[in-house]
């Protein structure tokens, strides 16, 4: 039986690449990458250097496939989504078919953990529904943006018996959840925080975690927003794409029961 190793590998400093996933790498025959145009780019590059630097043979090989675009402005998104997956799903099932043999192993190098906000899991669960390949598979952890963003900015995620509220820009910009005193924000298109401005939080934000570019910034949401955003428009222009995730951290302090 084909294998697949979803592998986690950090976001993006070789160092947060656990002996696990070097183990992993080690095992994979051939890696299918997504190619996500030009302006990934950037990330095609740190996937390679990852390899180079923790695998010690040269049977591996990469094989590409043309992910799919997207329609971020669908009135159902939920829908687009999935329609998306599919898509992804039956392209990957081709080439998978068609490049890995019936006993080899297969990777994908998923940013960050494959377990938050990675659809890799439920693009090979489909492949597994459509009945049409047989395969299983393995997921490796990573270390999250979530976890670097913490640990660059020397915070605990969560404070003293206080609930963690993990979620999205698009989530955000119709409320804040009641039932969380710190709400950590991914795929953030539009700093939906910025509405929040005149409350009292503080943020903790941070871009390219784990890589050359990093930048940080905390303090004040209301003091701060505007530095960020200016920060966030110069780094997509110059990049041509933007990779952040942001703590959001209410006030007064709970207090404990």
């Amino acid at each position: 039986m084909r294998k697949l190793m979803v592998i986690g590998v950090g976001v993006g400093d070789p160092d947060f690449v656990t002996v696990q996933a070097v183990n992993a790498l080690n095992a994979v025959d051939v890696f299918f990458v997504l190619d996500k145009g030009p302006a990934a780019a950037d990330l095609a590059r740190a996937r390679q250097a990852i390899c180079e630097k923790f695998i010690t043979h040269d049977r591996y090989r990469t094989v590409t496939v043309t992910d799919p675009v997207r329609d971020r402005g669908a009135a159902d998104y939920p829908d687009a989504v999935r329609r998306w997956r599919d898509e992804r799903a039956e392209r990957l099932e081709k080439v998978i078919d068609a490049e890995l043999d019936a006993h080899g192993v297969g990777g994908f190098l998923v940013w960050g953990d494959p377990s938050l906000y990675d659809g890799t899991i439920r693009v090979i669960e489909t492949i597994i529904d459509r009945g049409a390949l047989t395969v299983d598979y393995e997921v490796i952890p990573g270390i999250s943006s979530v976890q670097a963003l913490a640990a660059r900015h020397r915070i605990a995620v969560n404070r003293v018996a206080g609930a963690v509220h993990v979620t999205t820009g698009r989530r955000i910009s119709q409320g804040l959840p009641d039932d969380a005193d710190d709400v950590v924000v991914m795929l953030d298109a539009d700093l939906a925080c910025a509405a929040y401005r005149d409350e009292d939080i503080d943020i903790y934000w941070g871009a390219y975690l784990g890589t050359a570019d990093e930048i940080l910034v905390a303090g004040r949401l209301g003091e701060v927003i505007d530095h960020i955003a200016q920060t966030r428009a110069d780094l997509r222009q110059r990049k041509g794409w933007i990779m952040d995730t942001y703590l959001l951290r209410r006030h007064p302090v709970p207090p404990f029961q």
